[in-house]
Formats: structure tokens, C-alpha cells, sequence
């Protein structure tokens, strides 16, 4: 019997992808993580310090740092055929975690807009719904679980990859589209993606006096979020 750790599921902050990512910086922590993920079986610290001719303290430095930054998992397990009393301690093992890490610059979401989709998709072959119907509704639908998980704006767009700037009259622009390449080729679609989510996003964080609305400019979102009693585009 073992028990396994991994860290939370939840989503990860710029920072700690970026500090994930840079924990790979060391030539012998990279091989490490190398050798893990190339292994089919959870590799122990005395297997990994042989394989890399490396001492077990060095080896076992370089695992930790790596569960510890969500890059591998670990489990307790003795090995086959010992149990009871003066079976000693049960051994660490490691492998590759299930979670992944991605960093881009400017950020993008692109799982975001792809599992919107793919959930669509599945949602209209399911029950025969226009895709486009069934699309915009599953947007504005995760855009208002984070804002209200988020509970205030700013963090709510934060959160769903947005990079948010404000205008005199109260108006909130946004100057980063999370899905930027796809949106330019796909303009219509992701556009449209765009604005029912952050419509969501608003309404889950309580910003009833604002609206999002389609209002595209060079640099910036398709989308912007206005005072109720501000004009602009639809």
C-alpha cells in the first residue's frame, strides 16, 4: 500500500510557472527530471544518485526541489515481500507528474479557449444544440465561475489571463487577448469567445454595472468592459 503527493491541481501563477520552469536550469537537476520522466517505473533516490554518478544526498536534493516545485510526484512504497516490524523505513520514489507547466510571453491561455471548444463540441453532439449556441454559453459559464471565485474584477481577469487597463471615464480595456493567435485566425470565432467570457467574468465577480462589449483596436482585446453609462459598441 502507498500513499501518493502530488500538489494541488489548482492553477498555477505566472511566478510559479516561470520558477517551475527555471528549476530545470541546472544541468544535473535537468537530468534528473530526464531521467525520471524517461523511466516506466517511479524511480528511488539510490537508483537515480547510480545512474547519474552522483552522490544520494545530490540526487535526493535535486528530487525534492522537483516535487517540490510540481515537477514530480512521490510515494512512500517498500519494496516487495517486506512488511511488518524491522522492515525499515518505507523508500521515496518519484516519477513525472501528471501536471504540465507552460510559459509564454506575453501570456496566453490557449487551453482555456481549446477546452471551451472541445466542451462545445462535445455539448452539441451530445444533444444537437447549434455549436455557436452551445459555445457561447459555455463561455460566459467559466468566465462566471472565475469571477466569482476571484471575487473582484481585477483579480478575475488576472486570473483568466487578461492584462487590465483602465480610462478616465471608468472604462476597462484589456491589453492582452489571451488567445492572440488564434483570434487572428480566427477572428469571428475567438472574438465572440472573448466577449461572452469576460461577460461571465464580470457578472461572477458582482460588476453589474459593467458590460463588456466588442470594440476592437490595435494592440489591444477585441473586447472592452464599460460603465453602464458609457456608449459603445455592442
Amino acid at each position: 500500500m502507498f500513499v501518493l503527493y502530488t500538489r494541488s491541481m489548482a492553477p498555477r501563477s505566472f511566478p510559479d510557472r516561470v520558477a517551475a520552469l527555471a528549476a530545470l536550469d541546472d544541468p544535473v537537476r535537468k537530468a534528473v527530471f530526464d531521467l525520471v520522466a524517461a523511466s516506466g517505473e517511479p524511480v528511488g533516490r539510490d537508483a537515480a544518485a547510480e545512474a547519474l554518478g552522483v552522490s544520494r544526498r545530490i540526487a535526493a536534493l535535486h528530487l525534492d526541489r522537483l516535487a517540490e516545485q510540481g515537477l514530480l510526484e512521490f510515494e512512500f512504497r517498500r519494496p516487495p515481500g517486506r512488511g511488518g516490524p524491522g522492515a525499515g523505513r518505507p523508500a521515496k520514489l518519484y516519477r513525472r507528474a501528471d501536471d504540465e507547466v507552460a510559459v509564454s510571453v506575453p501570456e496566453r491561455h490557449y487551453d482555456v479557449v481549446g477546452d471551451l471548444l472541445a466542451t462545445a463540441v462535445s455539448d452539441s453532439i451530445a444533444t444537437g444544440a447549434e455549436v455557436r449556441e452551445v459555445l457561447s454559453r459555455t463561455a460566459y459559464d467559466a468566465g462566471h465561475a472565475i469571477g466569482a471565485a476571484a471575487g473582484d474584477l481585477g483579480s478575475a481577469l488576472a486570473t483568466a489571463g487578461y492584462e487590465p487597463g483602465g480610462d478616465d471615464a471608468g472604462a476597462v480595456y484589456l491589453r492582452n487577448c489571451p488567445f492572440h493567435r488564434l483570434a487572428r485566425r480566427h477572428t469571428e470565432l475567438v472574438c465572440g469567445v472573448n466577449l461572452e467570457l469576460l461577460r461571465g467574468v464580470a457578472d461572477g465577480a458582482g460588476e453589474t454595472g459593467m458590460r463588456a462589449v466588442l470594440d476592437p483596436r490595435p494592440g489591444r482585446c477585441c473586447v472592452r468592459l464599460l460603465p453602464e453609462n458609457v456608449g459603445g459598441s455592442q
